[in-house]
């Protein structure tokens, strides 16, 4: 029996030193290389997401750098919820042999919830929207799938009654030999968002003083402003919306002691609402009542008014594979003299051109005929320099271009964090 058993142990080490676990774990490896060439290729395209921590936790796909090379174009839209969280809107647009694959899934995250369990979230939903086209490769065979049962909404009682608040106060207190700044903020906000109406208020003050010191002068200079912002929308179907907003301010920069403007609007979107992440083309309507009273004569020998205009916008947001767009055309006048307008247009293109080479369009322009509230004095030295006080101008023009290419491997599945940032451009 000894001699058996030693015979036998001695075949155990003789086959184990010929097939060590390294040679399985290569094997193992190999296979699944083998099966991740064939599996479907994505391209993210998430302008604010965590794309080494997609890449991390997804790998049993191929991420690719242009979204022509892809099987796949992960379209990730997103919106401010009512709760004060983000809902993620993740369009899976199927391309090539997957043409015919196409869905929407949607997350979304609360306020309170970590920059972590956020990340989890988005990751999870791309799981699930990713698994239809990794079912049609080999590498289906390496995966599982599990079910955790979860609250339901309905089953969570909400003791605010969808009401959210934030808070926030600040300031801020610089000093050199020469200059001294001081600045205090405060703001806080009311909100509660319902698919049947919205309800936004929000109230921020702002006290700005500075001194400078030049040769023999000191220069003095401070400014202050407050506002209160409020709007109740009604929902009136899917493209229908009206309600009621109401402004009131105070500034030295705008020559007001006080303003409030309330405004009946109406809204007309030619795509449904529930396809606002992805696409929108919105005509607002408003009727604006304005009581000013100025802090100094105005150049129309003005101390106080009560005027009524009007306003009409169109606002176009496009999202789709081939790029973006965000343009805003909105005219306004005033009933008593037509000659006090104002027109503004507003726009954000991006287009890809070709393989990785993208076109970049920023842009903005208003033709401005409607500075009431000028005082009549004019603006000092001081102030002009500071940008204390409103100026008198007929535009206000601001343009920029630019153009991005990319280069090199299309897939981009490796992450390797080590040494953070350096070594790479600064803003970029």
């Amino acid at each position: 029996m000894k001699k058996t058993a030693l015979v036998l142990a001695l075949i155990l080490i003789l086959t184990g030193s010929m097939y060590p676990p390294s040679i399985f774990a290569q094997e193992e490896a190999s296979r699944f290389a083998e099966m991740k060439k064939s599996a479907p290729k994505v391209f993210i395209d998430f302008e604010h997401g965590d794309l080494d921590y997609i890449r991390t936790e997804i790998p049993f796909v191929n991420f690719v750098r242009d979204r022509k090379e892809a099987d796949v174009h992960v379209l990730v839209t997103t919106q401010d919820t009512g709760s004060g969280g983000t809902e993620y809107t993740i369009a899976f647009i199927g391309q090539g042999s997957c043409a015919a694959i196409n869905s929407t899934l949607i997350y979304a995250s609360s306020k309170t919830d970590t920059e972590e369990e956020i990340r989890r979230g988005y990751v999870s939903i791309l799981k699930m929207g990713l698994l239809p086209y990794a079912s049609r490769t080999p590498i289906r065979d390496l995966l599982t799938i599990s079910f955790e049962e979860k609250v339901k909404p309905t089953d969570v009682v909400d003791n605010w009654k969808f009401w959210v608040f934030s808070l926030s106060v600040g300031g801020e207190f610089d000093r050199e030999s020469q200059t001294k700044s001081d600045s205090i903020d405060f703001s806080f906000t009311a909100n509660k968002i319902t698919p049947e109406m919205k309800l936004r208020m929000g109230l921020a003050t702002r006290y700005e003083k500075d001194e400078f010191k030049y040769e023999e002068e000191t220069i003095r200079s401070n400014s202050d402003s407050a506002d209160f912002a409020g709007v109740f929308v009604k929902s009136l179907g899917e493209h229908w919306s009206a309600g009621l907003a109401l402004t009131m301010s105070s500034s030295t920069y705008n020559n007001y002691r006080f303003k409030m403007i309330p405004a009946p609007a109406i809204e007309y979107d030619v795509f449904p609402y529930s396809q606002s992440t992805r696409r929108q083309l919105r005509f607002l309507y408003k009727i604006e009542y304005e009581f000013v009273k100025y802090r100094e004569m105005t150049i129309y020998d003005k101390t106080r008014e009560n005027l009524l205009g009007h306003s009409l916008s169109a606002t176009l947001e496009i999202k789709e594979p081939w790029g973006s767009i965000s343009s805003s055309l909105e005219g306004s006048h005033y009933f008593h003299d037509f000659n006090f307008n104002r027109l503004a247009f507003f726009t954000e293109l991006s287009f890809r051109i070709v393989k990785g080479l993208d076109f970049n369009i920023d842009g903005r322009f208003e033709r401005i005929r409607d500075q009431l509230a000028l005082p009549a004095g004019g603006a000092s030295r001081e102030d002009i320099l500071l940008q204390r006080r409103e100026l008198r101008t007929d535009y206000e023009l601001g343009f920029e271009i630019s153009l991005s290419y990319t280069f090199g491997s299309i897939f981009s599945n490796v992450v390797n964090p080590r040494f953070g940032s350096l070594g790479t451009l600064r803003h970029y």
